[in-house]
């Protein structure tokens, strides 16, 4: 049951209106494969596979009957593959998120969650901290040795934290979307909010809110001041407005073209004006 009836202007109806996917008793080759195809849609964070990337050796003694669904997920998370996409090239806070996401199928509740993953890193290794997710009592109750992990945000669950919800939607950004392709990099989505104990407002995913929804890129974009203080009557007052999706008549629609403008008060109505002219989609508008 979806935990809230916006499941499908948020994107998420994808994943709660199915059923979770479980590898049962005398099940056949095809049910094995379609376990294989799910773990690594959900474990890899839906970035595309090359034939040459799979991981043949672990798939086989799956099919073979000798490993449960579990100790697939146990080896995708370890693998080389794994580390390449997720671990060398991301911060460590990031990659607890995404372990968190992919794993356990939620975002990681507060701070305290994330520095004991950090000190088992440091302690005891990469593996030990990957075993933690997947022989916690958690995981266990969720998804067993027999059901492929999913994001049990999306749906009602006993003991379930709200922030886990809205943070949720930090680190999800759409069902076509993929954990290595995100406009915010390879940077902590959480760190900041988890740090002070808050809890930001929902971002939909792109795609599902109109076309696009606006979430600030890796890098600082650099602002476009278009004022000047020394018009006759005019407000001290600054605003910035953030604006996303800028396109032109004259080139191809680029949907992550952010921008940022500064504007007196009295400039705020014809900036408005002039975003809209250029297809501009405004994020926000605050006080400089």
């Amino acid at each position: 049951m979806p935990i809230t009836t916006g499941a499908s202007r948020l994107g998420t109806s994808a994943y709660s209106d199915i059923k979770p996917i479980e590898l049962r008793t005398n099940w056949s080759p095809a049910d094995a494969q379609i376990i294989i195809n799910a773990v690594y849609r959900q474990v890899l964070g839906n970035d595309y596979l090359m034939q040459n990337e799979r991981l043949l050796g672990l798939e086989s003694v799956l099919c073979n009957g000798q490993i449960t669904v579990r100790d697939f997920v146990r080896g995708v998370a370890k693998s080389e593959l794994y580390k390449n996409k997720f671990l060398y090239s991301s911060f460590q806070t990031r990659t607890i998120e995404l372990n968190c996401k992919h794993l356990l199928g939620r975002a990681p509740y507060d701070e305290s969650e994330v520095i004991e993953h950090l000190d088992r890193y440091q302690e005891k290794g990469y593996d030990a901290d990957i075993d933690s997710y997947i022989d916690s009592l958690e995981y266990n109750e969720n998804f067993g040795d027999s059901i492929v992990p999913y994001y049990r945000s999306f749906t009602y669950q006993v003991g379930q934290k709200m922030p886990g919800f809205t943070r949720m939607f930090r680190l999800y950004r759409g069902y076509a979307n993929s954990d290595t392709s995100q406009v915010a990099g390879a940077k902590s989505r959480l760190a900041g909010e988890l740090g002070s104990n808050t809890t930001s407002a929902i971002i939909p995913p792109s795609g599902s809110n109109d076309g696009f929804a606006y979430q600030g890129a890796a890098g600082s974009t650099t602002p476009s001041r278009a004022f000047g203080r020394s018009t006759i009557g005019e407000s001290d007052r600054l605003y910035r407005i953030e604006v996303s999706s800028i396109s032109l008549p004259r080139y191809p629609r680029v949907r992550r073209s952010n921008k940022e403008f500064i504007v007196s008060y009295d400039q705020l109505n014809s900036t408005l004006q002039y975003i809209n002219k250029i297809g501009g989609k405004v994020a926000s508008v605050t006080v400089a």
